[in-house]
Parts: C-alpha cells; structure tokens; sequence
C-alpha cells in the first residue's frame, strides 16, 4: 500500500474528506435550527392550523444574560409571542391584507413596527444612547454643517408642518439621529362659538434624521414621507429626555408608511 493508505480502498485524503462533509452539513444544520430562535413557528392564513415549525425542528431554549441589570431574555420565547389587533381584513388566499382604519396609523405594511422592550438603548456605560443636546453641554454641532435649530420643517405639500426646537444626539456613535419638532396639537380642544380662537396647544415630536433634507442655505428642512397635517400624529415618547426601543420602531415606521400612505396616488400603480 502507497503511503497515506488505510487499506487497499481507503487512505487518508478520503476520511479528511469524509469528516469535512460530516462537519460542513452539521454546520450547516446547526446555523439553520439557530435561524429558528425569531419569529418561529411560522404562521399560516388558516388560523385553524397549528403554526409551521419546518425543518428542522425549533432550537432548545437559550438564555441570555442582558448586560446593565436588565434581566435576561430567552428565545425562543417559552411563553406565545405577544399579539397586537392589527385594523386588517383578510381576502382571498394570496391576496395582500387591507386596512380598515387610518393607514398611517394601523402600523402595517411599509408603516409596520414590532413589538420591542419599553426600554431606552444603552452605551456599553449604561447611560441612554440618544439623548436630546439640551442635556449633553459638552457636545455642540459642527460649525460647517447647518443648524437646522429654530427653522422651519416642512412635509412633503410644501407647507410647514412645525419648527425644529432641539437636535437628539447618539452617544455611541456621534452623530445626529432626531430633530425635535414642534407641531401644533391635532387634539386640542376647539374654541367655543362666540369665543376668541386660541391658539392651538403645541406638542413636540421627533423626526428621524434620515428622513430629513436640512437645507445647506438657511437650515431649514424638508420632509418627503409625510405632509404638513400627519406632523401632530406621529407618535410621542414617553419621557421629554430618552426615547425607548418600541417608539424608535413606531415613529420610524410612522415616517416609512407615508412613503406609501401620505397621498392618495401613491397607493396607485405607475401604470
């Protein structure tokens, strides 16, 4: 027998051969099931039927160790998935859902947000990772970029929709992630016949930077998503200073809907 043989039929080169294939399938099968630890078993339309796990089947349950003190998580969930009524109607199978209610406010389609902790992201410190610059002294804009601070924000009609009264900062990367506006209150009492007409109760919002033109010239910006009126029906932040995982995921998805939602004839086809 050459060298490297095992026997007249086997040498070394095949069993390292072998093994790789035995390790990369394994691999393989290993990351797959890991895949399954979000979002699994699937959902079918026929609310009827079990949910589909697929193969291969769900992953052992895995904790994990949240850092800061904020407890641990364990995936798959040993408890359902939380649920929210969505306002959908189902048609035929196949077919896309359609909304029953307001559009922009249904969080579905290009507008739709998942349910995440009511708790603010964190620095690798602990500290709140986005935080208005009213509360960070040391940190300032960079004197060759514009201050959008004090201008005008208008909506995709042209019209203004509220003035920009602060910048949100990231900590962990410095940048700009929000501009805090100022909008009039959609839900703020009427003035009553016969009575002087007061001005409308002001309410502050947030607006994702990258849905935002700020104008090199004068600061002002421009908003594409949405119009002047959908401004007072974004969704506001609990807290005046931090913002939490569940509303960066609704005002987001707010501003991505309009995309889609704001005008009419952008519900049309092109054709």
């Amino acid at each position: 027998m050459g060298t490297g043989a095992v026997t007249g039929y086997i040498d070394v080169a095949q069993l390292v051969l072998y093994a790789f294939w035995i390790f990369f399938f394994t691999l393989v099968f290993w990351l797959h099931r890991e895949t399954k630890r979000e979002g699994y078993p699937l959902e079918q339309y026929d609310e009827t039927r079990p949910g589909l796990p697929g193969w291969p089947d769900m992953p052992p349950p895995k904790t994990f160790v949240l850092p800061h003190g904020q407890g641990t998580r364990t995936v798959p969930r040993p408890d359902p998935e939380p649920q929210r009524d969505l306002a959908l109607k189902k048609g035929k199978p196949g077919y896309p859902l359609e909304t029953t209610g307001d559009p922009m406010l249904t969080g579905v389609g290009p507008g739709s947000w998942n349910i995440r902790p009511q708790t603010p992201d964190l620095t690798h410190e602990g500290q709140p990772r986005i935080q208005p610059m009213r509360n960070l002294p040391d940190w300032s804009l960079a004197s060759q970029d514009p201050d959008p601070r004090g201008q005008p924000v208008y909506g995709v009609d042209g019209e203004v929709g509220g003035t920009v009264v602060d910048c949100w900062m990231d900590l962990a990367e410095p940048q700009l992630r929000y501009l805090e506006v100022e909008v009039a209150d959609a839900e703020a009492p009427a003035a009553e016949p016969g009575e002087m007409t007061a001005p409308a109760a002001a309410k502050r919002v947030l607006l994702p930077i990258n849905f935002s033109r700020i104008s090199g010239r004068d600061g002002s910006v421009r908003v594409k998503s949405i119009t002047s009126k959908h401004f007072a029906d974004v969704p506001v932040t609990a807290s005046p200073n931090q913002i939490t995982l569940q509303e960066e995921d609704q005002i987001t998805a707010y501003y991505g809907g309009g995309y889609l939602y704001a005008l009419p004839e952008r519900m049309e086809p092109l054709i």
